[in-house]
Formats: structure tokens, C-alpha cells, sequence
């Protein structure tokens, strides 16, 4: 599958934080648009950023990097268990092919770091394990192309069906050997064992020194490699983590660039209240992507661009020359510290390179918690219409602010729900002359929806409450 783009077209979630079940459709199933936009609302603590999380465990799992330790908090308090499963379609010149993969993680005591058995249980940490992988995807032996199971890790076996394990690894008994011993290598890891590099090897090598290659074999290889290369090169995720370095005077900057039709995704964080030394090729790679940002960001806030100005050179601890560097605001003719700009600002430069990415490439799918943090409502409103107009991309994001409920398709938006069991909808009964921001407001006061969209409160209540507050602490 050369060339292949890949899109998220639903993810659903068992038992994770607040979201015992919920199920998303990232289709708008009103009109054909080139972009795939969306926009995830409701009140707080309410499953929005659970949705973030879960498409930053797929990331992990497709790039066979170790899930990180917070995910074990994550696990629902009444469950032992979390399980995501994801569809995509994967389009290229031939057509799309409609792909699933899901996974299960749970906490498990970390003994990695310890060598005797008298360590209290409460002094040992926790990871994550991922386990009970499947991978499903149309099954080219059949008459009729039906889904099926192409990769089933739920077994003490290597994986299930036996055939599809034969013709994608061969049926050697040293090539399962070794890779069984990859599996729990990568379960003690916290790894997915699916797209461990060693499994990957092994079908990789499987297809190279096939003699005359099966045209199954081919086909499910690149399936597989195309959601390797998506997690790896395409799929990004910006969490409220983004902001909080923001606040910390940090200045992160995530983007992609292509050289040589290989795509390169990187993050740096740059610090702002003092000079930063940098590698030489990071600078150059840092100039580049801040003069490709200021063509768009001096028009949205107008006539501001940034730089970088290079403050001479410096030898690094590994011994290569540095460049002592600080990023620079330019408007009216006068440049600043970026330092001193406002957050909105700030957030707007960490990601408008991924926003100019989803803009121009359908391949590209950006994940973004609380996107309107600091950016202002009109602004904010705008853009996301300009992307879902024009762009190609997949971006999906959470909100507080409401503005886009009035300049995006009802198609793109989705909400949460006071209801665990069901936690995300779209709402239903909306004509095309309604206004949706309003439309929600009327439905939150009067509860229209098959699904109550929020736990209402009393404000007599709570002035009641502050009131209490205040005389208990003495004011």
C-alpha cells in the first residue's frame, strides 16, 4: 500500500478514567468534506480529555514505544481493565480498506528494579501491560472479502488464526521461538507485542526472502505497515501538557517536515526567559519551521512574525558547535522577547505548524486538548471553519469555548454526557436553520436529548456554599 493515507473513523472506550462505554464516530454522515473535523464539548470531567488520552495510548502502541506509567491511573476505579478499539480506513489509489485494531491494558506490579523478595508490595510501582492485541481487516482467502481476524494475541499461543500466523511469519520453529519470547518480553515492557520491532521484522523478512511472494502476504503486510507508519509520522497529540510548559515560560514547538519524501516529526522545547543553546542542525531545522509559520500567522494576527536570532556559537557537552538562540516577537516595526507576548500567542506558534500540515495534507490527523485555551473565540471560530472548508487533514479536538459551534457543520461536533455508560453522543432533532450553540444551551436547561447532557446545578446552592466558605475561613 504505497502511499497509502490513513484516517481514524471511530473510536470506542471501555473502563477508561470516567468512560466506562463510549463510542465515537469521527464521520460527518451530513456532507462529503475533504477534511475530517472534530469538535468534542461538554462540561468538566466529563470524558473529553479521555478521548485525548486514548488516541495518545494508540500512538504508543502503533510506534512500539513504552506506554507510560500515568496510564495506569487512567484504568476506571471500578474496572481492573481499559479497552480501545480503533477503525481506520486506509486509502490509496486501489481504494479504501477498512482496518480495526484493539488492545487491553491494566496495572501490574513493576519489579524490573528490584532483586529480592522483601520489598513491601506498597514500595513497588505500577506499569502498564497491554495485552489481548486484534487486528482485524477483509480477509483475501475468502470468496466474499468479509472482515476477519488477521492478528488475535489472545492466546498462550503466538498469535491466532494459525494460517494467518504461518503466512505472515513463515512456519520455522526458531522464527516463533524467538518471537514468543519477543511477546513477553514486550508485555514485561510495556510494549505492544503487534508492533514490536521484532514481529515487524520477522513479517518484513518474511516478505523479502519470499521467493514469489504471496499476494496475501503482500497485502496484509501493508496494512500493517501503514498504521506503523501513520502512528509513527502522522498522528499527533497535543495535550493540556502543551500549556502548562507554556505557563513555565517553555516555548514547545511540534511539527513535520518532509525532506526527501520522508516525513520528520520532531518536538523541542525552547526556554524563553533566558537564552537557549541548541544543536546546529535544530536551529537550522527551527528556522526553517518558524519562517514557513510566518506566513500564515502574520496574517491571523496581523503583522506579527517571529525569528529565532542566533546569539553566537557554543560547544556542546558531546562536543558539537551549538547555537545560543532566543525566539523573537516582530510587530510595529519593533521586536520583543517572545517571552513577554500573552499565552494565547504562545499557543498559537507551538501549533500552527501542525495546523498548516492538517491544512495541506489528507494524510496528516492532529489530536488537540482544549484547543481554545487562550486563543480568542472569534479567531478560534475562524479558523476551524477555513480548515473544515478547505483542508484535507484529520483534526480532531476538545473545548470549552463555543464559538465554533456556530461557524462549524453540526457534522463535526459531538458532546459528552452525564451517563458513563454512554458517554458520547451527537445531538438529534437539530434543523438546518438552527443555531447549534443554542440549540445546546436549550437543550442543557431543558434536557431534550435521549442523553442528559449536564448535571445540572442550584445557584442558590452554591452562593449558599460560598457564603458557608467564607464564615468557616474567617472572611
Amino acid at each position: 500500500m504505497k502511499s497509502a493515507s490513513v484516517r481514524i473513523t471511530n473510536v470506542t472506550i471501555h473502563n477508561l478514567k470516567n468512560v466506562m462505554n463510549g463510542s465515537l464516530s469521527f464521520e460527518n454522515g451530513r456532507k462529503n468534506y475533504r477534511a475530517s473535523i472534530l469538535g468534542l464539548y461538554g462540561q468538566n470531567g466529563s470524558g473529553k480529555t479521555a478521548l485525548i488520552d486514548s488516541l495518545e495510548l494508540l500512538k504508543h502502541a502503533l510506534c512500539g514505544g513504552t506506554i507510560p506509567k500515568k496510564f495506569t491511573d487512567y484504568i476506571n476505579v471500578e474496572s481492573e481493565v481499559a479497552t480501545l478499539c480503533y477503525e481506520f480506513e486506509i486509502m490509496t489509489r486501489e481504494g479504501i480498506t477498512t482496518v480495526s485494531y484493539q488492545f487491553s491494558i491494566k496495572s501490574v506490579s513493576d519489579t524490573s528494579e528490584t532483586n529480592v523478595d522483601s520489598i513491601q508490595p506498597s514500595e513497588i510501582g505500577k506499569r502498564v501491560c497491554i495485552f489481548n492485541e486484534l487486528i482485524k481487516c477483509p480477509i483475501l482467502s475468502d470468496k466474499k472479502i468479509r472482515m476477519g481476524k488477521l492478528i488475535d494475541t489472545d492466546t498462550t499461543e503466538l498469535f491466532i488464526p494459525l494460517p494467518k500466523k504461518q503466512l505472515l511469519i513463515g512456519d520455522t520453529k526458531k522464527t516463533s521461538t524467538d518471537l514468543l519470547i519477543a511477546k513477553k518480553l514486550a508485555s514485561s515492557q510495556s510494549r505492544s507485542f503487534v508492533f514490536s520491532r521484532e514481529f515487524l521484522n520477522a513479517v518484513r523478512s518474511n516478505v523479502k526472502y519470499s521467493v514469489n511472494p504471496d499476494k496475501e502476504l503482500v497485502y496484509y503486510a501493508s496494512i500493517i505497515e501503514s498504521l506503523v507508519n501513520f502512528g509513527n509520522h502522522e498522528l499527533f497529540i497535543i495535550n493540556t501538557t502543551n500549556s502548562g510548559h507554556i505557563s513555565l515560560n517553555a516555548q514547545p514547538l511540534v511539527f513535520k517536515l518532509s525532506e526527501g519524501g520522508v516525513g520528520a516529526i520532531s518536538s523541542m522545547m525552547i526556554p524563553l526567559n533566558e537564552p537557549a543553546v541548541i544543536p546546529q542542525k535544530a536551529k537550522d531545522v527551527v528556522t526553517k519551521v518558524i519562517s514557513n509559520m510566518n506566513v500564515v500567522l502574520k496574517r491571523i494576527v496581523p503583522g506579527l512574525t517571529i525569528s529565532i536570532k542566533d546569539l553566537g556559537t557554543q560547544v556542546l557537552d558531546n562536543g558539537e558547535t551549538g547555537s545560543r538562540v532566543q525566539l523573537i516577537s516582530h510587530k510595529n516595526n519593533k521586536e520583543i522577547p517572545l517571552c513577554y507576548e500573552s499565552e494565547g500567542i504562545k499557543k498559537i506558534v507551538s501549533i500552527l505548524q501542525l495546523l498548516i500540515v492538517v491544512y495541506n495534507q489528507p494524510s496528516i490527523t492532529l489530536a488537540i486538548d482544549e484547543l481554545d485555551s487562550g486563543v480568542f473565540e472569534y479567531l478560534l471560530g475562524e479558523l476551524l471553519r477555513i480548515i473544515s472548508e478547505k483542508g484535507k487533514g484529520q483534526l480532531i479536538f476538545t473545548s470549552h469555548n463555543l464559538r465554533p459551534l456556530e461557524t462549524l457543520d453540526r457534522g463535526f461536533i459531538a458532546f459528552t454526557t452525564t451517563n458513563p455508560q454512554n458517554r458520547f453522543v451527537r445531538l438529534i432533532n437539530v434543523k438546518e436553520n438552527n443555531n447549534l450553540r443554542d440549540f445546546y444551551y436549550r437543550d442543557i436547561m431543558l434536557g431534550e436529548q435521549s442523553e442528559e447532557l449536564y448535571e445540572q446545578t442550584n445557584n442558590s446552592e452554591i452562593a449558599l456554599s460560598f457564603r458557608e466558605a467564607g464564615e468557616y475561613s474567617g472572611s
